[in-house]
């Protein structure tokens, strides 16, 4: 569990084995002959982070103190640590990661195009595949999406979100069954991932955007509904095959959390 004693020793592991990776010299402190110590000193990190030495000796002891974010972050910095290892130790923390930034990545292709690819390979699938971003808005779909949802070919690039599109196309009613269920749980996820992402004032831009296209959105808004992304059996009918169940299934990479791609895939038979 985040926080216990487990936790909290390997946490104080963590620290000691970064500190001695760092070079004084290379945070302003002179290499002397009666140096000892390999890498940085416990008090030596203390001033650096801002901290009281006698604090972080506690930290590193695995003592039962709960460090703010901001204290990891100044560590982070201090000890000169990736992102990685700066996630680790909010893991360690709180069992989440707070704040979290862009990982160090290796690619020769933008995400988005790397995402645009990865639904290119599904275009043969008779089961609907798009990818998005935070916003709901959608920029890559396969043939059976067209067939399913609508055909995103012939919306303009600005009108092509999910959310929108649920509040406002004609074609939606016909194709999503459970309708209002749908479109009530894609606000309660949007409401959450839009906090994590975006600046108040960009919130706040939508919901009013939104509230204007739709009194069904407005009223929903205010009932401050919240979920996270979660696997979920959606149906939809087609115009020739009838109603379908599918699983929905996200799939993220953990170096591009505000992209996505959607998979749907069979949906075991209701039970009667």
């Amino acid at each position: 569990m985040p926080g216990d004693s487990n936790s909290r020793q390997e946490l104080g592991q963590f620290l000691r084995s970064r500190r001695g990776r760092v070079s004084p010299a290379d945070v302003g402190f002179p290499i002397g002959p009666r140096r000892r110590t390999q890498g940085l000193r416990r008090e030596e990190v203390a001033v650096l982070a801002g901290l009281s030495p006698t604090w972080y000796t506690y930290l590193e002891q695995g003592r039962d103190i709960r460090p703010s974010p901001e204290v990891l972050n100044s560590l982070a910095r201090v000890l000169r640590l990736t992102e990685d290892e700066r996630r680790y130790m909010h893991t360690l923390a709180y069992g989440v990661v707070i704040g979290p930034e862009p990982l160090d990545i290796d690619m020769d292709i933008p995400a988005t195009k790397a995402l645009q690819e990865v639904v290119a390979l599904t275009d043969k699938s008779s089961y609907p595949v798009y990818g998005g971003n935070a916003l709901g808005d959608i920029i890559c779909w396969n043939h059976a999406a067209t067939e399913w949802y609508d055909d995103w070919d012939q919306i303009s690039p600005e009108e092509r979100n999910m959310l929108r599109w649920l509040l406002t196309a004609p074609k939606a009613k016909e194709r999503v069954v459970d309708w209002e269920l749908e479109t009530r749980y894609l606000i309660a996820r949007w409401r959450a991932q839009m906090v994590r992402s975006h600046s108040d004032d960009e919130l706040q831009q939508y919901v009013e955007e939104f509230s204007n296209l739709s009194s069904e959105f407005a009223q929903w808004w205010d009932d401050h509904d919240v979920m996270e992304h979660r696997t979920r059996v959606r149906r939809l009918r087609h115009p020739q095959l009838g109603v379908r169940a599918m699983r929905v299934v996200l799939m993220q990479a953990p170096e591009f959390p505000l992209l996505g791609a959607v998979f749907h895939i069979p949906a075991p038979p209701e039970r009667n």
